[in-house]
């Protein structure tokens, strides 16, 4: 096992289970189990929060061209102080758009194809408060129902989101997270983004049974 797993992996499993080789596979085995109902959910709302940023990004720049094409415009730059130095916060976000026009074939890609190649981490940076002024004010916040706040009810939970996911992706230990406060997340997220999707969630989730059956 430690040489399929490496050596300090395991010892993490080992250390939770007293060093019991079994209990610690059987623990291993329901971090992935964890991880892959944890993935299923987190892709509902990302794919839903994309999909409602690309209708209100939409309407603020209805274009020609689509608002992927229109980077300069979208993410005109926005200088920020980091400790001494004056930073172009924009800087990133045009550099995915670019990247993701590059991915989905170039600038004739149907503009569904670049929102698609859209890394989370492009979407969950557009609520920050860097971006109040210049997107949640004009646009973004039309995403959400009326009383809708940015940083609590947007920017906080799809930050603890984006941390979830990268922490699944990269197959890392879910046994000290706060899985099932992740899972609130994820639920009044979705119902923001869109009631049915809420519902959709709670009552497709296998997330709650899996966290219950942790050996």
């Amino acid at each position: 096992m430690e040489a399929w797993l490496s050596a300090p992996r395991f010892a993490v499993y080992l250390a939770s289970t007293g060093t019991d080789r079994d209990r610690a596979l059987a623990l291993y085995e329901w971090n992935a189990q964890l991880s892959a109902a944890l993935l299923h959910d987190l892709a509902h709302v990302e794919v839903g929060l994309r999909n409602v940023y690309d209708v209100a990004l939409s309407a603020r720049w209805p274009g020609p061209p689509h608002w992927t094409l229109a980077a300069d415009t979208v993410f005109a730059p926005v200088y920020r102080t980091r400790g001494r130095r004056r930073v172009d916060v924009n800087t990133r976000p045009r550099d995915s758009l670019r990247h993701a026009i590059a991915n989905a074939g170039g600038p004739t890609a149907p503009p569904g194809k670049i929102v698609a190649e859209l890394m989370f981490g492009f979407w969950r940076y557009l609520s920050s408060a860097a971006h109040e002024k210049t997107l949640w004010v004009p646009a973004l916040h039309r995403a959400f129902p009326p009383g809708t706040d940015r940083a609590v009810h947007v920017d906080g939970p799809v930050g603890r989101l984006h941390d979830l996911r990268n922490r699944v992706a990269h197959h890392e230990p879910l046994l000290t997270t706060n899985v099932a406060g992740r899972l609130a997340d994820l639920i009044a997220l979705a119902g923001r983004l869109d009631p049915q999707l809420g519902q959709y969630l709670q009552a497709t989730s296998a997330v709650s049974s899996v966290l219950a059956a942790r050996p």
